[in-house]
Parts: structure tokens; sequence; C-alpha cells
């Protein structure tokens, strides 16, 4: 039952914390009759509710859950279940302050705040367990729960002296035996060699951060243990004998955990989107291509439709500027979500706290409590606007395309010491990712979002059969079995994209003892012979040496000498003028291209554009020419194809087709297509039958 709802409908709702206002039914009984003014369908609840559930230790209070379910479920609102271990109650803290966690200075945490728990605490399993056990028992078959919501936003880390033996007995199931963590680790630099695991520590503040291994390494098991917890977790629903799908929600690129590593546990993706809009009113484009890529990052950890679990109606209250979203953007911003493999808008929050960090944070309900405000009525139009979307439901995204972005390269790039360490000259340009990898992953991907060409982004470990591209920014570090991945993709006809700084150190951060990239080198028809880096304010330049055209290039510059590799631009001035900057190799029944130096977005449009043509890859909207700001998306079945176009600018565009489409709200058939400031239309493609 719960899967057919969640596949044939577009859920609209968001997060509604009914135990804030118990001592107030009139407000209860008003949440009801706005939810269906704004055409809301499923409700979160119980997220931070642990005190209200279990206000003392033992003693469960349920009663006020189930008067609420009852009444939503009753008035046509599905309730999104979630077990309340994001934030502990205090008389848990005080009774047994070993749930709280270590910080890396070896300081135990106070009671405060949220996500202040350690993973590994017997105690705090136990009671997690007992309370979703008693959750799945009392509400796990009820009609109205479609989906438990595990917890919420998992991240950070404990160093406390449990988290420390687990971290120990992570690394012998890992190694096996000391030596080959040594070897592996590289620890007799500096005299750094361990006689036992015993002897081993995570990477505290005052502790160990030279042995690169040792801080990777942590990273993964903090992944591991938060994966396991979650785990635990999903374990206790069904123990308590719910079969009701799980998810937990997950917060995009953030850095602190492999979200990959979550799919097996995770019935259905979902994650929290926050965009920095109207940062340039002009051209909202930049963040919109964020957005989008991190939609399908979300979508890859499970190949299949996503929730989108959080977003805001109105404004934020923790961006360094807290900017309202113009009209329209809305709307716009909740639909992209659908555009890129979402099955829902939700929001957090429904109705403003009235005090602590999050009474002034955007909620579809403000502190004035009715439906009067701009903010109440956009949102009723995007739920009337989902209720037209039923067959949306029935369509997956499948694009040709794969960029790779690999969480544990990123954590090894960041350590990695060389190149751009992000400081000095370097610390304004490059907060928080030196090496840019981030930004180099999003400038290779604005050029299909520029050209309405659908893309997955995916880790290492993924699956690359289906794709007819696969492109692999800065692949510095190379996971166990990606080189035989790679080689066979290209091998059996795909095209492959690689670029400088790339096939340097293996899984554990050991240096290959070759020329770079390692075990690719015949694949690309090259090696690196060495890598330069440039200053913030230094550049070099490409030279295309068919078309004379040049681009800029910054960043860093990689030093190749080809074998068997066509050269396609050279650079144009320092000591490797003359050399290669872009090549191309024919290797198996596929091709290679190897791009020497970080280029501008201007460059990816061009490259990118020929690829596609060469390799007739599959646009959301046939040969359409898309105006700046405008981009489409394709979601589709065996019977159908449906091209979401949207309109990031601030003003109205026509896009004009060489094929009729029927628009799926309103009927419409036609060739030109026209588009509001902030629009966006879901269109149907002729029959592909």
């Amino acid at each position: 039952m719960e899967w057919r709802i969640l596949n044939e409908q577009m859920l609209h709702g968001g997060d509604y914390n009914p135990d804030q206002w118990l001592d107030r039914p009139d407000i209860l009984e008003k949440d009801i009759e706005l939810m269906k003014q704004s055409h809301v369908n499923a409700a979160s609840v119980g997220i931070f509710a642990w005190a209200a559930l279990e206000p003392e230790e033992g003693r469960y209070e349920f009663g006020w859950l189930e008067k609420v379910i009852d009444n939503l479920y009753n008035n046509g609102i599905y309730t999104v279940l979630a077990t309340p271990s994001g934030a502990r109650p205090i008389w848990m803290a005080k009774n047994h302050p070993e749930v709280l966690r270590v910080g890396p200075d070896l300081v135990r945490n106070q009671f405060g705040g949220r996500h202040n728990h350690c993973y590994t605490s017997p105690y705090y399993r136990q009671k997690v367990w007992d309370m979703d056990k008693k959750l799945s028992e009392n509400f796990g078959k009820h009609p109205g729960v479609i989906l438990w919501h595990i917890s919420n936003e998992f991240g950070g880390e404990c160093y406390c002296p449990l988290c420390q033996q687990e971290f120990r007995n992570w690394l012998r199931r890992k190694y096996g035996t000391i030596e080959k963590l040594n070897h592996q680790w590289w620890t007799a630099f500096w005299s750094h060699t361990y006689n036992s695991f015993d002897q081993i520590e995570p990477p505290l503040m005052r502790g160990e951060h030279s042995v690169h291994g040792l801080v990777l390494d942590w990273q993964r098991f903090v992944t591991d243990r938060t994966v396991d917890f979650c785990d635990w977790e999903k374990q206790a629903i069904r123990a308590g004998g719910s079969d009701v799908p799980v998810t937990t929600n997950l917060m995009g690129f953030y850095n602190g955990l492999n979200y990959f590593k979550f799919r097996d546990v995770l019935d259905i993706a979902s994650w929290d989107n926050y965009p920095f809009w109207h940062t340039n009113p002009e051209d909202e484009s930049d963040v919109a291509i964020t957005a989008a890529a991190t939609h399908d990052l979300m979508r890859c950890i499970k190949q299949e439709p996503f929730l989108l679990m959080e977003s805001v109606p109105g404004v934020t209250n923790w961006h360094p500027v807290c900017r309202m979203k113009k009209p329209g953007m809305h709307e716009l911003s909740s639909l992209q979500a659908v555009a890129h493999g979402s099955n829902s808008v939700q929001y957090f929050q429904w109705r403003k706290s009235r005090g602590s960090s999050e009474k002034f944070h955007g909620a579809v309900v403000g502190h004035d409590g009715t439906a009067n405000t701009r903010v109440f009525r956009e949102v009723a139009a995007v739920g009337s606007r989902l209720k037209k979307l039923p067959e949306v439901c029935k369509t997956v995204n499948q694009p040709e395309v794969a960029i790779i972005y690999d969480w544990e390269n990123r954590w090894a790039l960041d350590q990695m010491q060389g190149l751009l360490n992000g400081g000095g000259l370097d610390v304004k340009s490059r907060p928080g990712d030196p090496k840019q990898y981030g930004p180099t992953v999003l400038d290779h991907y604005s050029a299909f979002w520029r050209m309405g060409i659908p893309v997955d982004i995916i880790d290492m470990s993924c699956d690359f059969s289906n794709y007819k591209l696969v492109v692999a920014p800065m692949l510095y570090m190379q996971r166990e079995g990606i080189v035989e991945k790679l080689r066979t993709f290209v091998e059996k006809g795909g095209t492959l994209v690689g670029t400088y700084w790339s096939g340097l150190v293996n899984e554990n951060d050991l240096c290959f003892q070759s020329f770079a990239p390692y075990g690719m080198q015949d694949v690309f028809g090259l090696y690196s012979e060495e890598i330069d880096a440039l200053y913030p304010n230094q550049t070099n330049t490409m030279k295309m040496n068919g078309s004379g055209e040049e681009y800029t290039l910054r960043d860093m510059c990689d030093v190749v000498h080809v074998s068997t590799a066509q050269v396609l631009g050279t650079y144009q001035s320092d000591y490797y003028a003359g050399y290669p900057a872009l090549t191309l190799n024919y290797f198996g029944f596929g091709q290679a291209y190897y791009l020497c130096a970080r280029a501008g977005r201007d460059f990816y449009k061009d490259f990118y554009e020929e690829i596609a043509e060469d390799l007739q890859l599959e646009k959301a909207l046939d040969n359409a020419s898309l105006p700046e700001g405008v981009t489409a998306n394709l979601r589709k079945n065996e019977e159908e194809e449906i091209a979401i176009v949207q309109n990031f600018n601030a003003h109205p565009v026509t896009v004009s087709l060489e094929n009729a489409v029927t628009d799926i709200e309103t009927g419409e058939y036609t060739t030109h297509i026209q588009l509001p400031p902030y629009g966006i239309r879901f269109l149907l493609k002729e029959d592909i039958m």
C-alpha cells in the first residue's frame, strides 16, 4: 500500500511539530484546515519529539501522537513518521552522560543542540531500539503511515573511548595485520610506525594528522558507523512489525559522510535543499546549476526517484544573508526537484516555532497563523500543480551521461599537501575546497545543464555500463576496481573524459610508483611527468589546433607526453608552451579525452557541444536552442517521455521546438513554449513507441 502511494502521487507537505502545540488544540485544528487549503497530503511528524514521547525514562506517552496521526488520516493527509533519535531528552543526558559525544579535544559535550550523541554508546543504542520498536508496534501498520523518517540530517563524529575502540576493530577487519596497515599508511614517515592496533588513535585535535591514511580511514569509519546506526534503527522498526519503507534526510554535497554508503540501508533517498537564490538576481544560472547537480547526486544514490524532504517556502534563518524568494522562485525551485527525479515537495517547516533558534526560519504558516500571506499562496499553488502531475511519478530519469563525484576522492584531495593548499595567497578564493574539486565537477556539469542534456552524478562504486559518456574530473584517488571499470567502459565503446591530477594514489592515499594516470596511460595515450600550480591571479592559455580558438586555463597545468594520443590543443605560455593541453586517444572500441588543466565554463560549453553532437546524446528537448538561463530535463518510462523546461530568468522567454509537445497541465499542443519569469512547464513529447 505504502509503496503504491509513493509511486502514484506527488507528496506535498513538510515537517510538522504538533508536540510544540499540545496545549493549543485550537491551533492543531487550524493546522488541518490550512493543510487542506494548501493541498498538503503528507506531514512529517515526530522528528524531534522524544521529550514528548518519553518525558521520563520508561514512561511512554504515545496518546497525543495517535490522535495527530488519526486526525491527519481522517482528513486525507498521510504521515511520514520519524524516529526521534536526532535529539535526545535532557533526562537521558543527565542520567547517562555517556550518550553525549566527545570532541577531538577529548572533552565530552554538555547537553544541548542536536546530533550530540554517540553512535556507539550501548545505552543510547538500546534506548533508540526500544523507542523505534515501540513506535513501529503502535503505528507501523496504521493506514496513514506511509514512510519512516529515520533520525534527521545525520552528521558529526564522536571520539569517546568506545568509538576509538570501534575504530581499531574496524581497522583490524580492514587490514588484518598491523604490518599491512603500516605499509598502506606509510607510517615509516617521521618514525610513526605502530606496533599494534591498540596504539592507534583517531586524528585528535592535538594528535596525528600527517599520516593521511589514518585521516582518510577515520572519515570512512565515521561514515560506516553512521550507516550502521541508521541500519540499527531500521532493524528496530522491522522488529516492531512494520514493513513500511524507510528514508533519512541527507544534505546534498555535505562533506562529512559518503552518502553512497547509505544506498543498501535506505529504501528511498531523500534530502534537504536550501539554495542561495538571488545572489545575482540577473542570472540565477549558477545557483540553479548547483541545485540541479545536487538533485542528480541524491537521485543516483539509489538510481531511483527520490524525495525532496526539506525546502523553505520563504526565507532561511541561517544563510549569511537571508533573502526572501522572489515571486515565482518558490514554485520553480520546488518543481526543479521534480524535474530531476523527486516525487515530493516538502518543507521545513509547516508552522513557525514561537521560540528558540528556528523561530524566524521560513514556514508555510507564519506567526500570524493565517493563509493571508504570499508564502502561503505560493505553497498552495505548488500543491495545486503537483496534483496535476501524477503521471510524472511513474517516470524515471535515465541519462546517457555520468559525471563522477566521489566523496573519498574529495577527502583525499582535501588533506593532500601540495599544489593548492588554501592558505596564504589562496585563502580567500578557495575556502573549504582548496583543490576546487567540487566547483570543477560543477563546471563540467554546467555545459550539459545549458544544453538540456540529463546527467547522473555517481561515484566510483557505481555501474558505468549504461552510459555513452563518463566524465571523471580530478580522479586523484583510484579506489579498488575503478581502473578496470574505466578501461572496460572505453574498450567496449564508451567515451571517457579524464583530467589533470588523476591516478596518483590508491584507495589508502598511497602513491603509485609510476607516472600518472596509473593504469590508464594506454587508455589516454599519454603520461604525466609533472604538474604546475598557478597563483589565483595567474593564467595560461589553450589554443585549439584546428579552429585556433583560445581558452583561459588556471589553477593546475599538467605537463604530459603523448604516445598514441592526438593533440587537440596546446599551452601557449610558460615553460610548457607548445605541450599538449587537450588530447584524444582511441582505445578498443571507444575513445578517451584528457584535459590537462582547469578550464573555464566557456571551454566546457564548446567542448561538450561537440561531444554531444558526435555521440548523439539525448536532449530533453530535441534540437531545441535553449536561451541563456533556460534548461530542460527528462523523465520517462516505456510509454512516454516528459520534458520539463525551466526558466531561471527574471524575464519571460520563448522556446521554439522542431516537434510539437503537449502541456500536461493545460492540454496545449504547441511548438512554441512560453515561459513567464521563473516559469516551468511539463511537456509530453510525441509517442515514443
